[in-house]
């Protein structure tokens, strides 16, 4: 496994950890939920659009585990509760954990199979962008739970 790979399978997982814990450390479901003026998102959907975006993307695409995500869905269903959440967030570590195993050296080096963003990249490229996102929004999960 190249040094790249490991250390963003490494990254996505611990980052999914602290997921599950945020999402576990909301006092009540209801605040899961909560958007208050001048946040677009709750951190319900925001824990279902990293779950849908990483089983799509490293899941689907590159593990061919027949994944089919429903985008607009991560952004409108509401009240799924806590469990049903971290459900989610713990197959999605499955789905990256076996996934990136099973991803050669040289597919790290490759064009990323699917043109994300009107330009292409390769896989590895692509997996750090996956990070950073998941980092980003997980960040805002943090913020959002200690408003609450």
């Amino acid at each position: 496994m190249s040094l790249l790979l490991e250390s963003t399978k490494k990254l996505i997982l611990r980052d999914l950890a602290v997921l599950e814990k945020e999402i576990a450390s909301y006092q009540t479901e209801e605040q899961i939920w909560k958007v208050k003026e001048g946040i677009t998102n709750s951190a319900g959907n925001l824990c279902l659009h990293l779950c849908g975006n990483l089983q799509y993307y490293i899941g689907s695409i590159l593990g061919n585990t027949g994944y089919q995500r429903n985008r607009d869905l991560e952004f409108s269903a509401k009240n799924i509760s806590t469990q049903k959440l971290i459900e989610e967030i713990q197959q999605t570590k499955k789905a990256v954990s076996e996934t990136l195993a099973n991803v050669s050296k040289e597919e790290i080096e490759k064009l990323y199979p699917v043109e994300v963003f009107k330009e292409p990249m390769t896989t590895g490229h692509f997996l750090i962008h996956l990070s950073a996102h998941l980092g980003y929004h997980l960040g805002q999960i943090n913020y959002h739970r200690r408003l609450s």
